[in-house]
């Protein structure tokens, strides 16, 4: 059971429910039940603040809301986010996504030996090169 990290797309769909894989709710559950941390980073804090604020995501509720109800579950919190990490997030292997925030979170990943839970087709691609583990949500 590897720990997990969240990308700003799976807050959004968790925390307003809406549907999810199986296969993702499974692991973040059995990461919890087996008392292993699933993180947020912070940068989706930054990401969904600037989603809303241009209007690419319409504003249900607050932007703070969606992380609250994240950080309320069983064995969730954030991860670190170091110089170095993002430093790191400057030179990933291969071809990553160009999405500042996207590399922060596989850097992130990477860094912890976690799994990233996405719906990102770029980050899944980036995953089946060998570069990071990820589960689609």
């Amino acid at each position: 059971m590897e720990p997990l990290i969240l990308d700003t797309c799976a807050i959004i769909w968790i925390s307003s429910g809406e549907k999810v894989s199986d296969i993702a709710l499974d692991s973040m559950k059995k990461t919890a039940a087996a008392g292993i941390f699933t993180y947020i980073s912070p940068i989706s804090a930054w990401e969904l603040g600037l989603l809303v604020s241009k209007g690419r995501l319409p504003a249900k509720v607050n932007e703070r809301v969606w992380l609250d109800r994240m950080l309320a579950l069983p064995m969730m919190e954030y991860s670190e986010l170091s110089p170095d990490l993002l430093i790191g997030s400057s030179y990933l292997p291969g071809v990553p996504p160009n999405d500042p925030a996207d590399r922060i979170i596989i850097a992130t990943a990477r860094q912890y030996g976690l799994s990233i839970i996405t719906r990102d087709k770029l980050i899944l691609n980036y995953a089946k090169d060998g570069h990071v583990k990820a589960i689609a949500c």
